[in-house]
C-alpha cells in the first residue's frame, strides 16, 4: 500500500523554525551563514519566507542562542559537550544513542534525526533538560552509516519509484529514478542502495542493485535475509576458479614437514547430516599406561594463503551462515567439503593439539603442530550415543547412518567409551570452577524436496555431543594458554566472555520470581551455582525456554578481540576458537598466529589483528541475526498450514501494546495485540509483567500458560499473530 506524501504548503510560516535555524548552525558549527544560504538550506526563495528568516535570527541573537561573528553572518553558541555514539532506532521514529559517556542512553525524538539511520554512528550533543529521567539530545553529524543497502519491495510509478524497506527501523521510503530501477517490476522485493540524501530531500536517493523476486516466495525470502545482512548467497566466479586450481593432493613432501599420525586410530563424530568435517580424535593407549588423545583440526590455513583473492573473501566473509535450509559457506565448496573436509578413509592435512593424560583427566604433556591424519570412520552424534549408552560395539538400525544394524570396530568403541569417561571428569571440573550449562534447546524442521516445513522437532545435546564439545574445548583453552603465558607477551586471538551485567542479573532475578525460582548473586561462585541450578530446575517445564533465553540475554556477549579477559561462561583463564576454521576466520588467524610463534616468530601487529577481531566479531553478530530470521520465517510457514488448530503457549512476553506467547509443541512465537482483547479493557501491569483486565480482574502474566489461535501470518515481515482464546482451564 502507498504511504501518503505530504505536498508542500505555500505562503504560510515555516514550522519549528528556530529548531531549524539552530540545527543547521550546530551541523556545520565552524561555519557562519547568512539569511540567504540559511534559506537556501530550506529551500525557500520568497521574501516572506526570507523575512521570517531575518527576524528569527535576530531573536536567537537576542536569546544569545547564536552570535553575529561578522555583518549578517551567523553562528551556534556552542554550550555543551559533542559525543560520539551509535544510533538505536525505535519502529516509531524516535531513537537512543548509546556512548559510553554516559551511564543511560540518550533520548532523540524523531525531530531531532536530522536523517541518521538505525546503528549509525553518530556525533550528537545534549540538552540540560531531562525527559522522562532521561537525557535527551540532538544529533548533528553522521559519522558512518552502518549500512548502504536495504531489502524492500519497489513501487513505480510514471517517472519514478520507491522503495518500501522491509526494516521497521528504516522510517523513510527510499526514492529511485526510473532509470535506476534494474527493470524491476512493481511489487518486486529489491535490493536498493543508498546514493545521496540531498539537503532539501524529505526521502533518501537510492539505486537498486538487484532483483530478488517476488514477495512470498522461499527463495525470494531467504536471499532477502542473507541481503538485509550483507550477506552473499555465491561466490564470485574469479574466486571459485582460484580454489579449484588450488593443488590438493597429498604429497610425500609436505607429509616430510609433519608429524605423520595417519597409523593412530582417528574417527570423526558429527551431526548426520554434516557435509565438513573440521575435527577429529584419535585415541592411543600408551605403554606408560597414559591415554595419548589427539584433537586434529582441518589445516585449513595451508590451502588459504594471505594475500590471494580467496582469502580476502574469506575474511569478508568471516564465517559460514547456517539458514534452516541451506548453508552459506565460508570457503568454496573445493576446500570446506572436500580438501578441508576430514572424511573417512582419506588422508588429510591437519593442524593439531596432541594430550597425553592419566585416568583423571590429568594433562601430563603436550603438543602443537602440523600433522598428516587418516579418518579410520565416521560416527553419526546418534551412532556414537548408542554406543555410550549400551557399551558396546552394536549400532541399531534406527540410528545408523547406513540404515542398517551393524558392528563396529570394537577397538573404536573402546576409544569413545574412555573419552567419554574423560570428559564426563572435564566437565565436572569445568563445573566446579564455575562454568554455566546452557542446554538450549534447538528448534530444527523437517524440509521436503521443495523446503517446505513438513514438522518441527528439537534438538537436545546428548553424551556424544558433550564428548566432542570437552575435547574441543580442551584445545581451544589449551592453544590459548599456551601462547596466553608466553614472556614477553605475544598477539593472539582470544575468544572472550565478560562477567554479566549487575542490572540484567537483578532484572532475571525479577522475572524468575515470578515462577518461584531464587538466585544468589552473593559473588562469582555463588552466581554461576545459583544459574545452573536455575538452568537444571526449569529443564522439561514449559518455561524453560522463557528461562533459558532470559538468561542468556542477562550475560555479556561472547566476542574476538587480542585483549584477553577470560571466559566468564565457560570460567576459562585463556580461551580462544581453534577448532573450526572451515567455518570461522578467526580459526584460521589462530592457526596461522600459533604456527608463527612455533616457528620463533616475534610477536604480530596487535593493531592489525584487533580490528580483524572487530570484524569477525561484527559478521558473527550478523550471520546470527539471519540464522534467527530464517528460523522466524520458516516458523510463520509452518503455521500457514495450521491456522484452525487450537495450540497451548506459553507467555514469553508482556508490554503496553500486547502478549507474546511462545506455543510448547513447536516454539513458535507470535503476539496477541491488546487490541483483540476484546472481552474485557486490559492495561499493562509493569510490576508483575501482566495485563489486567480492568472489569472482571482476569491477568495474564509473564510464564501463564494460554490457548491462542493463528490470526495472520505475514512472510514478508516475519510477523506472527494469534488470537487468545483464554486459558486452557476455560476452553470449552
Amino acid at each position: 500500500m502507498t504511504r501518503k506524501r505530504k505536498g508542500k504548503s505555500k505562503n504560510k510560516g515555516i514550522s519549528n523554525l528556530s529548531n531549524t535555524i539552530l540545527s543547521i548552525l550546530k551541523k556545520e558549527r565552524n561555519q557562519s551563514f547568512n539569511y540567504k544560504q540559511i534559506a537556501a538550506k530550506l529551500g525557500v526563495n520568497d521574501a516572506s519566507s526570507r523575512n521570517q528568516i531575518i527576524k528569527k535570527l535576530r531573536d536567537l541573537q537576542g536569546k544569545q542562542e547564536i552570535e553575529e561573528v561578522e555583518r549578517g553572518k551567523f553562528k551556534a553558541v556552542i554550550n555543551s559537550e559533542y559525543h560520539t555514539g551509535r544510533l538505536d532506532l525505535a519502529a516509531k521514529g524516535n531513537g537512543y544513542i548509546i556512548c559510553e559517556d554516559f551511564e543511560d542512553d540518550v533520548f532523540i525524538a524523531s525531530n531531532n534525526i536530522n536523517k541518521a539511520l538505525h546503528d549509525d554512528e553518530v556525533e550528537f550533543y545534549v540538552y540540560k533538560r531531562r525527559r522522562r529521567g532521561k537525557l535527551e539530545g540532538e544529533i548533528t553529524n553522521i559519522i558512518k552509516r552502518s549500512k548502504s543497502e536495504y531489502v524492500g519491495v519497489i513501487q513505480l510509478h510514471e517517472k519514478y519509484a520507491f522503495v518500501i524497506a522491509d526494516s521497521n527501523k528504516m522510517y523513510k521510503d527510499i526514492f529511485v529514478p526510473i532509470n535506476k530501477t534494474f527493470k524491476a517490476e512493481d511489487g518486486d522485493k529489491v535490493l536498493v542502495k543508498l546514493e545521496d540524501w540531498p539537503e532539501k530531500a524529505d526521502s533518501p536517493y537510492g539505486k537498486v542493485v538487484q532483483v530478488l523476486g517476488k514477495p512470498g516466495d522461499h527463495n525470494t525470502e531467504i536471499h532477502a535475509i542473507l541481503a538485509e545482512y550483507g550477506l552473499p548467497h555465491e561466490f564470485p566466479y574469479e574466486v571459485e576458479q582460484f580454489a579449484n586450481q588450488l593443488d590438493t593432493s597429498i604429497t610425500e613432501e609436505e607429509i616430510a614437514k609433519r608429524r605423520d599420525m595417519r597409523k593412530d586410530l582417528t574417527f570423526t563424530i558429527d551431526p548426520k547430516d554434516a557435509k565438513d568435517f573440521d575435527d577429529a580424535l584419535s585415541f592411543e593407549v600408551l605403554d606408560n599406561g597414559l591415554y595419548e588423545i589427539g584433537i586434529h583440526i582441518a589445516d585449513v590455513s595451508h590451502y588459504l594463503q594471505e594475500g590471494t583473492i580467496l582469502d580476502d573473501e574469506a575474511y569478508e566473509r568471516a564465517t559460514s551462515v547456517y539458514l534452516v535450509d541451506r548453508v552459506v559457506p565460508m570457503l568454496p565448496e573445493v576446500l570446506s567439503n572436500n580438501a578441508c573436509s576430514l572424511r573417512p578413509h582419506e588422508e588429510k592435512y591437519t593442524f593439531s593439539a596432541v594430550f597425553q593424560m592419566n585416568d583423571k583427566a590429568e594433562i601430563k604433556n603436550q603438543w602443537f603442530g602440523r600433522t598428516v591424519t587418516y579418518s579410520d570412520a565416521r560416527y553419526a552424534y546418534e551412532e556414537a550415543q548408542a554406543i555410550l549408552e549400551s557399551k558396546t560395539n552394536d549400532i541399531p538400525a534406527e540410528v545408523s547412518l547406513t540404515g542398517k544394524a551393524y558392528k563396529t570396530d570394537q577397538k573404536l568403541a573402546d576409544a569413545i567409551l574412555k573419552m567419554d569417561e574423560l570428559a564426563k571428569i572435564m566437565r565436572g571440573i569445568r563445573m566446579r570452577s564455575g562454568a554455566l550449562s546452557f542446554d538450549k534447546v534447538e528448534v530444527k524442521f523437517n524440509l521436503d524436496e521443495e523446503a517446505n516445513p513438513i514438522g518441527v522437532f528439537f534438538k537436545t545435546s546428548m553424551d556424544a555431543n558433550k564428548l566432542i564439545e570437552e575435547f574441543m574445548l580442551l584445545a581451544n583453552r589449551k592453544v590459548s594458554e599456551f601462547v596466553g603465558k608466553q614472556d614477553p607477551k605475544k598477539t593472539f586471538v582470544y575468544r572472550v566472555h565478560d562477567e554479566p551485567d549487575d542490572s540484567k542479573l537483578a532484572n532475571l532475578q525479577g522475572i524468575v520470581s515470578k515462577f518461584g525460582y531464587k538466585l544468589n548473586f552473593k559473588d562469582r561462585k555463588t552466581t554461576a551455582t545459583s544459574l545452573n541450578h536455575l538452568l537444571k530446575e526449569v529443564n522439561g517445564k514449559k518455561e524453560q525456554n522463557l528461562v533459558d533465553t532470559l538468561t542468556i540475554r542477562s550475560m555479556s556477549k561472547a566476542e574476538y578481540t587480542t585483549h584477553n579477559i577470560g571466559h566468564y561462561g565457560l570460567a576459562f583463564d585463556y580461551y580462544s576458537h581453534f577448532t573450526s576454521p572451515i567455518r570461522r576466520y578467526p580459526d584460521v588467524m589462530a592457526h596461522r598466529l600459533l604456527q608463527h610463534y612455533l616457528d620463533g616468530g616475534k610477536s604480530a601487529n596487535e593493531d592489525v589483528y584487533e580490528e580483524k577481531c572487530n570484524h569477525s566479531s561484527n559478521m558473527e553478530g550478523l550471520a546470527t541475526r539471519a540464522e534467527r530470521d530464517s528460523i522466524k520465517y520458516m516458523q510463520i510457514r509452518f503455521m500457514e498450514d495450521h491456522k484452525n488448530e487450537n495450540f497451548v503457549g506459553v507467555i514469553s512476553g508482556v508490554t503496553d501494546w500486547g502478549i507474546y506467547v511462545e506455543i510448547i509443541s513447536n516454539k513458535c512465537e507470535g503476539m496477541v495485540s491488546v487490541r483483540d482483547m476484546t472481552d474485557d479493557h486490559y492495561a499493562f501491569d509493569q510490576d508483575q509483567f501482566a495485563m489486567v483486565g480492568k472489569n472482571t480482574g482476569m491477568t495474564y502474566q509473564l510464564g501463564d500458560e494460554v490457548v491462542v489461535k493463528v490470526k495472520n501470518t505475514d512472510l514478508v515481515k516475519k510477523h506472527l499473530d494469534f488470537n487468545l482464546l483464554g486459558k486452557p482451564e476455560q476452553e470449552n
